[in-house]
């Protein structure tokens, strides 16, 4: 009689290395959605994604990490990646044929439609990043992101490669690393699993537009302070109200321009 095969024949996804794998590295799920960072620092990450519940998600294999680094691409002996501006000024730039090949790299076996695996450089002159962002990218099959490091990207590889820019905020860092672990975790929270209670991703801040309602736990009453009695009185029709007109409150005194929004899509 032939013995079944083990509960997990067929669920992990094996991928060809060029480097000796860690007997403990997570595996991932087969189809999980998966990150590919185009970097010249690898030992970022996985950083910050490999605590809390996104660490466990990793180890789990509900999602996958791939660093690639930038500097094997590199040209010559000393594997340069960069050069002078062109026209002079301050600063190096990435070379577009070192970022090609990379990006080559990170881009065997991912979909070609934009749609399903979206590729992304983090740049300070981007489209902000927001939560409908996150909920697109975590309805893909996953993405590859381009960290930038010193002055830039040469811009004839961005626009061959289609490349989607993307800013964390109005303010400039040292390199793309911090931004991509940021937009990461707010995607991979998104994905069925990863959070355990998926409601929790529907009440929170940007979710409906809005600013999050204030939250509370024990003590009843701390420093003087008590708990709002809506949220102690069981009435969880008068709770869903009171939070949603915090959420409107804090929403018009804290973010005008989301209010402006929200009230634009109302109309």
């Amino acid at each position: 009689m032939d013995e079944k095969p083990p509960k997990s024949h067929g669920r992990y996804r094996i991928a060809a290395s060029l480097k000796p794998r860690d007997l403990m590295e997570p595996q991932s799920v087969r189809g999980a959605w998966t990150a590919r960072i185009v970097t010249l620092f690898p030992d970022a990450f996985p950083g910050t994604l490999g605590l809390s519940l996104t660490g466990k998600a990793l180890d789990a294999g509900l999602w996958a990490l791939e660093p690639v680094d930038l500097r094997p691409f590199g040209e010559g002996k000393h594997r340069n990646v960069d050069d002078t501006p062109a026209g002079g000024g301050a600063g190096m730039v990435l070379r577009a044929d070192v970022v090609d090949r990379a990006l080559s790299a990170a881009s065997v076996a991912t979909p070609v439609d934009r749609a399903r695996w979206p590729v992304v450089y983090l740049s300070p002159r981007g489209r902000p990043f927001d939560q409908a962002t996150a909920r697109r990218w975590a309805a893909a099959e996953g993405m590859t992101l381009l960290c930038g490091r010193f002055e830039g990207v040469d811009q004839r590889v961005l626009d061959h490669w289609r490349i989607e820019e993307v800013s964390l905020g109005d303010f400039v860092l040292t390199g793309g690393e911090i931004a991509a672990q940021a937009m990461i975790d707010a995607t991979v929270r998104l994905i069925p699993g990863v959070l355990g209670n998926q409601a929790s991703t529907e009440e929170e801040s940007f979710s409906d537009g809005l600013l999050e309602h204030p939250q509370y736990t024990r003590p009843q009453v701390w420093e003087g302070r008590e708990i709002p009695a809506v949220l102690t009185g069981g009435n969880h029709g008068e709770v869903a109200k009171w939070r949603r007109a915090e959420a409107e409150r804090l929403t018009r005194e804290r973010r005008p321009d989301l209010w402006d929004r929200w009230l634009r899509t109302k109309g």
